[in-house]
């Protein structure tokens, strides 16, 4: 199941910003991220809040590696608009600056 395999990336990998992350796994946490938090709030705003606080940094970092993906250092994340358009570009074929291109999801 593709949301699995993304969450368990996203949490594995949630201090690791230098390799490259594919963007169906990083669009499946995307959507993980957006209705955990749109349940979670709806229940208590404290469980919103504290779901908040434990992704964060994992989706800042699942947002840096989707940079490097499309060749693109993180730095472009503080820019809202602009980073949506590189999520949604397809990764670098073959090895960029960043590394290899991620393995197939198989966890």
């Amino acid at each position: 199941m593709p949301i699995v395999n993304a969450v368990k990336i996203g949490f594995l990998n949630y201090v690791n910003f230098r390799t490259r992350a594919r963007r169906a796994d990083f669009w499946w946490w995307f959507g993980f991220i957006v209705v955990g938090e749109l349940i979670l709030s709806n229940v208590s705003t404290e469980l919103g809040n504290v779901f908040g606080l434990v992704t964060i940094l994992p989706h800042i970092m699942f947002g840096i590696r989707r940079m490097h993906d499309t060749n693109r250092r993180g730095w472009w994340l503080l820019l809202p608009i602009v980073n949506l358009v590189f999520w949604a570009q397809a990764g670098t074929d073959g090895e960029n600056r960043f590394g290899p291109p991620p393995p197939p999801a198989s966890l």
